[in-house]
């Protein structure tokens, strides 16, 4: 998922209905640059090497997005035929990127360890996975690096015993109260895919 604003100016997409890597393309219909979808990069056309900046996204089931936000609307077309993913295959990995350097982490290793605290080249990272959901964050406040771990089934930093909301990534209770953490964008791939495109890829190894 990109944010579609180009020096400031919203650019409506489509389906350029070809593949580029065994992977969608779009284009722009101001321009009709094609663009690799997994990159937001322009590849052919008058906006070549355009980046657009990639938003933290997930892939998740439906009874999990719906518990966390409730109010929710799903635009469908055919009740009857009404499907939602029901979790993630062997296959697939979470992909996080920050300033170009990327890391992957297969679902069944974090889901395994819920909590991993990460590095993505110096900057810190914590990934809770589990019930075929996730959420990223960088893992700093101020100047201060966290480390985070499940205690009596709430997500805290063992540097302060805050208690923080996973979701949201904000501290509830305790020192950093009203505090947030930046999420990290990224997004779910399978890892052949994952490997094409980020081939300098670390893929975490528990």
């Amino acid at each position: 998922m990109h944010d579609r604003r180009i020096d400031g100016e919203t650019q409506i997409f489509g389906n350029a209905g070809a593949l580029f890597m065994t992977a969608m393309t779009w284009y722009d219909h101001k321009t009709e640059s094609i663009w690799s979808q997994p990159w937001g990069r322009a590849i052919v056309g008058d906006l070549k090497g355009v980046q657009l900046k990639l938003l933290p996204s997930q892939i998740t089931t439906w009874s999990s997005w719906k518990a966390e936000r409730p109010e929710t609307l799903v635009m469908i077309n055919d009740v009857e035929n009404l499907r939602f993913r029901q979790g993630f295959s062997e296959d697939f990995v979470i992909g996080l990127i920050i300033d170009g350097q990327s890391n992957a982490y297969y679902y069944r290793d974090a889901s395994a360890a819920v909590v991993i605290n990460d590095w993505i080249g110096d900057v810190p990272i914590v990934l809770w996975a589990a019930d075929n959901n996730f959420h990223a964050y960088i893992r700093k406040v101020g100047d201060q690096i966290l480390n985070f771990r499940i205690e009596n089934g709430r997500f805290v930093d063992q540097e302060s015993g805050t208690i923080w909301d996973i979701t949201l990534g904000l501290a509830l209770e305790g020192t950093f109260v009203g505090e947030a953490l930046l999420p990290v964008p990224g997004s779910s791939s399978y890892d052949w895919a994952w490997r094409d495109f980020y081939p300098q890829a670390i893929f975490y190894e528990p």
